[in-house]
């Protein structure tokens, strides 16, 4: 009787892996260190304090670019920003779709967690085939139901977290076209995109059962670039043993909103995110988490501002494109302040 938007736990055959897992212990995926889902405040007062925050929403609709995503140039790395942290990347004529959630909502329930005005100008009709569907983790604003069930026809393969196959075999995937990742598991497709899946400090759940399912970033290599595709994740020493595996990054996708500190274990302030770059060795940061959703108390435009301001304290590249704007390794690193209100004194 429960909705299929909650999808399905590991069960059988997959849970069987799960329960395999060098991470998996007392019934549930742990975290490399400590890693508290509060660290400071009862819930009833961070809803408190929810009630009474201001500018959670922009006060007009956001700013966007509409780009032909079936005919992006093809000479370099491309990447293609929707919001939150849902992006397309074109790399060696591969089209590869991280975390898409174009619905409208980040929620079981269409009435709460909306997506900004301005915000949902793509759509799936709008992407190309997509050669692999990456998915980070199993919460709402990372796998959204409505958007991958209607991506099953134009999807090749999934690759995604240890059980998050579960979830997606419910829904209508092929098991054969899922690949999942423990952390450091690698898999090379197509002959020249290798993934690695990589340690986050986060949690995972669609319902009140948690960490049933693995989080993870990702890695992306080929023989002449290498990205970081940073998911959800508190700050940790994990981004410096990443390094020391894979050296540096042309860029690095990290969040930078919805944080808290009342959740700073699961989610980076906007100045970690830089500290983060650095400890990665990463050439450019692309803040992503933010400008799509309210899923915290801050203004919506503060992780921006935050992260801006400490990546200019310390030479830390920036990219800030507008959604739908490409970004392309090497060339092209879209800067401007687009989320100031020019009619501002």
């Amino acid at each position: 009787m429960i909705p299929k938007i909650f999808g399905k736990p590991p069960y059988g055959e997959e849970l069987k892996k799960v329960k395999a897992s060098p991470n998996y212990h007392n019934n549930s995926f742990q975290n490399l260190v400590p890693t508290k889902m509060l660290t400071d405040e009862s819930m009833l007062k961070v809803l408190w304090k929810f009630t009474r925050t201001k500018n959670t929403v922009p006060p007009k609709p956001l700013p966007s670019v509409k780009t032909n995503l079936k005919d992006l140039p093809a000479d370099a790395p491309v990447i293609i920003w929707f919001g939150h942290s849902s992006y397309l990347i074109k790399i060696n004529d591969k089209h590869i779709l991280v975390d898409p959630v174009f619905s409208g909502n980040a929620s079981p329930f269409t009435f709460t967690t909306k997506s900004f005005a301005g915000t949902d100008i793509y759509k799936v009709e709008d992407l190309p085939d997509i050669d692999v569907l990456l998915i980070s983790h199993d919460h709402y604003d990372h796998l959204d139901y409505k958007t991958v069930v209607k991506l099953i026809p134009k999807t090749k393969l999934v690759c995604t977290s240890l059980g998050v196959a579960s979830h997606l075999q419910y829904w209508g995937f092929d098991e054969k076209k899922i690949i999942e990742f423990d952390w450091w598991d690698e898999k090379i497709l197509f002959d020249d995109l290798k993934f690695t899946a990589v340690p986050a400090r986060h949690f995972s759940g669609r319902g009140l059962i948690r960490n049933k399912t693995l989080w993870s970033a990702f890695v992306l290599q080929t023989n002449t670039h290498s990205l970081f595709l940073g998911a959800d994740s508190g700050y940790g020493d994990h981004f410096k043993q990443i390094h020391e595996k894979f050296s540096s990054f042309d860029i690095a996708l990290l969040e930078c909103g919805q944080y808290n500190t009342a959740w700073h274990d699961i989610h980076m302030l906007p100045e970690e995110a830089v500290l983060a770059c650095k400890d990665l060795h990463s050439k450019v940061l692309m803040p992503v988490h933010w400008g799509k959703f309210s899923l915290s108390l801050h203004a919506w435009d503060e992780p921006i501002k935050r992260v801006s301001a400490k990546a200019s304290e310390l030479n830390v590249p920036l990219t800030t494109p507008m959604i739908g704007e490409p970004v392309i390794i090497g060339s092209k690193y879209p800067n401007s302040k687009w989320w100031v209100d020019k009619n501002e004194p």
